[in-house]
């Protein structure tokens, strides 16, 4: 009972300085948008992170120090992806919450400046010698590196289910870690037999790949749902030498807590709150199906994190297409893939399955679309929460969601593929 109690105590202090820092950082950032609007017109450096092709105009993605944000500009302007811009910008009538979720910016000038070689240029560079189509190139960016991509390869990504594949999280990181940790074990158990014969050779190994790890999440940018991933990894192996269960929603919690105290704006990060909700459905899988055949579990469970996963990502994305069932065999043949195409592109020979990606990327699908209603995710979320203490709930969960499955793939049956956007309807 005393354990007990102080365990709890160590957790309130824990939040409560975790809401500390979140103050903190908020009033920082805060300071930073006060600076932002201090003058009607902003003048900035900003790097091109991806550009919308429209009818009339191009819309740039662009990244500041210290924010991101949208601009217009002219179609005949030679401006590419990861280009350097000196811009001014109008800065009134941006509210806070704008300037945290990223806002759209009238442009007065630019000019196209010289952009400072970095690691991560030399990377891409790497990564587009091994490739022609520029797709291609385009796709190992992104999955190497987590660049925005394009409309066109997000709607492809979208219409095969796999946007969750393509996105940098943490099914990328327990990739890399596994792969940094076999990588670096024969050379370091070489000096470990011979040197340090006392310490702990997996444990140190472990501490070596996050520091790799470390590194990888600054090169990418910080990636909201990668960081995730990367704290939940720290916590994970702080909870195993403490002797504390790792699989668990406290764990999931005090990660939420932890990346929204140090960086307030990934509270508007969609690609961070995905990777959030998939986290706890995993756990709601590891707690109700634990005791299934192990080898029966891996394909289960992608054929069930694909389902209850449908209801939310059709609240955003409302592709739905036959392929979409691909993403079950993807998921659980991509870490081979993700691993043969690191050490094949190091090698120089990263374009040797580009024949078999291009038809993949080329390849028509039809697809209708259908938007998850608000009503029903509301509905499905308190369910989803409350399956975390009662047996029924998980039953009424695991009802709706394939109540709500059979309806979508029903529509694709019995409606013409391209129709317009259908809000579901469910009574």
């Amino acid at each position: 009972m005393i354990i007990k109690i102080k365990n709890y105590s160590k957790r309130i202090v824990s939040i409560i300085l975790l809401i500390l820092i979140f103050l903190i950082n908020l009033s920082i950032e805060y300071s930073k948008y006060l600076d932002f609007i201090d003058e009607e017109i902003y003048e900035t450096k900003v790097e091109v992170l991806n550009i919308y092709e429209k009818p009339t105009n191009n819309i740039l993605r662009l990244k500041a120090q210290n924010f991101d944000f949208f601009a217009n500009i002219d179609k005949s302007e030679d401006i590419k992806k990861f280009d350097v811009l000196n811009m001014t910008i109008v800065s009134l009538n941006i509210s806070f919450l704008d300037y945290l979720k990223g806002f759209y910016a009238k442009t007065i000038y630019f000019d196209k400046i010289e952009k400072t070689p970095k690691f991560i240029d030399k990377i891409i560079e790497k990564i587009n010698s091994n490739h022609e189509d520029e797709m291609i190139k385009e796709l190992f960016q992104t999955l190497f590196l987590g660049t925005s991509i394009s409309k066109e390869l997000r709607d492809i990504c979208t219409n095969y289910g796999i946007s969750h594949v393509v996105a940098l999280s943490g099914f990328h990181l327990a990739v890399l870690s596994f792969t940094i940790y076999w990588v670096l074990y024969f050379p370091y158990s070489f000096f470990h037999q011979r040197y340090f014969l006392y310490r702990n050779k997996k444990y140190d190994l472990i501490l070596i790949s996050l520091v790799f790890l470390f590194y990888y999440l600054i090169l990418t940018d910080i990636i909201p749902s990668l960081l995730r991933a990367f704290v939940m990894l720290v916590l994970t192996i702080y909870f195993l030498r403490s002797n504390i269960k790792i699989v668990s929603y406290t764990n999931l919690f005090f990660t939420f807590l932890i990346v929204i105290a140090l960086f307030p704006k990934f509270l508007f990060s969609l690609g961070f709150w995905f990777s959030i909700i998939a986290v706890f459905y995993i756990f709601l899988f590891i707690q109700y199906f634990k005791n299934l055949n192990k080898y029966f579990q891996i394909i289960f469970f992608d054929f069930w994190m694909f389902l209850v996963f449908n209801p939310i990502v059709h609240l955003y994305f409302p592709q739905t297409t036959y392929e979409q069932f691909l993403s079950i065999p993807i998921n659980i043949l991509f870490a081979i893939f993700f691993i043969f195409e690191i050490f094949s592109h190091i090698s120089r020979f990263g374009g040797c399955l580009d024949w078999y990606i291009k038809i993949f990327l080329d390849y028509e699908m039809s697809s209708y679309d259908v938007v998850t209603p608000f009503y029903f995710i509301l509905i499905y979320m308190i369910c989803s929460i409350t399956s975390v203490f009662n047996k029924k709930a998980f039953l009424v969960l695991n009802i709706l969601l394939v109540f709500f499955n059979l309806y979508l793939f029903h529509c694709l049956i019995q409606n013409n593929p391209q129709q317009e956007i259908t809000t579901l309807k469910i009574v």
